[in-house]
This record gives C-alpha cells, sequence and structure tokens, in this order.
C-alpha cells in the first residue's frame, strides 16, 4: 500500500509596512498601476458596501498574491451582475473575488511574458481560494 503525500496547506502572510512597495509590481508586473486600480474598481463595483479605505497586501506560500479591505469583522454584501452570484462575505473573501476578477481582466489586456506571469498569478490565487473558509461562496462567485 502506497502512502500519497498530503499536499501542503497554501497559507496567506501579511506583506508589512516596510515590504508594501514590492508588493504590486510582484503580483501585476509592469502592470502593477493599473492591477491596483482594477482590484479597486472591481471591489466598487462588486459591493455597494464598500467605500474605499486602506487595504492589506498578502502574499501566499504558493507564490500568489491578493489584496483585501482593512474592515475588521464587517462583511459586505457583494453582487456579481454576470453570474447572479449575491451573497455577504468577509472583506477578505471579498478581497479574493476582487483580486481574481482584477487579474482576469488584466490577463486580457497583458502580452507575451507579462500575460503569463498574470495568468500565473491567477492560478496560484485560485489555488489558495479554494481552501479559503468561504471558498464556496469565492468559487461561486468568480464562476
Amino acid at each position: 500500500m502506497s502512502m500519497q503525500p498530503v499536499p501542503e496547506a497554501i497559507t496567506a502572510t501579511l506583506i508589512p509596512d516596510a515590504k508594501r512597495m514590492n508588493y504590486l509590481p510582484a503580483t501585476f508586473g509592469r502592470y502593477f498601476m493599473r492591477g491596483e486600480s482594477l482590484v479597486y474598481g472591481w471591489m466598487r463595483r462588486l459591493s455597494k458596501d464598500y467605500s474605499g479605505g486602506f487595504w492589506h497586501y498578502y502574499s501566499l506560500s504558493n507564490g500568489g498574491h491578493y489584496m483585501a479591505p482593512e474592515m475588521g469583522d464587517s462583511r459586505l454584501a457583494v453582487l456579481v451582475d454576470g453570474n447572479g452570484f449575491e451573497g455577504n462575505l468577509s472583506a477578505d473573501a471579498a478581497g479574493i473575488v476582487a483580486s481574481l476578477f482584477a487579474l482576469n481582466q488584466l490577463t486580457h489586456e497583458a502580452k507575451g511574458e507579462a500575460q503569463d506571469h498574470l495568468i500565473e498569478q491567477y492560478y496560484k490565487l485560485v489555488e489558495f481560494a479554494t481552501t479559503h473558509p468561504e471558498s464556496g461562496a469565492i468559487c461561486r462567485a468568480i464562476d
């Protein structure tokens, strides 16, 4: 009988203030300014509860990244017009959804190696999202 290795859990680490400047280029490559703007724009589009503010940046143990608004334990009503999803998500889960929508949009705008990097970032975040406590809602939102 052979033992299958247990896959390591993907963990998220909050980026400390001293390293925040490196986060956006690591996530979005040369499209870092556009990427940041898209995440904020997607959050505004997805939730009327979102009104701006400070965002946390996270690095994933699989090499992925995402952004989430600092809203404490508040939940956001999220509505995705394209697929009919409606649900209340934590700020963390809503940030993952907004980050995925932004990465997806950027993959259609980018070319060459930059596009490959963004696609890789997208799938690393999807991999993490499937292990998140709110994975069901996240997956329904991005479906």
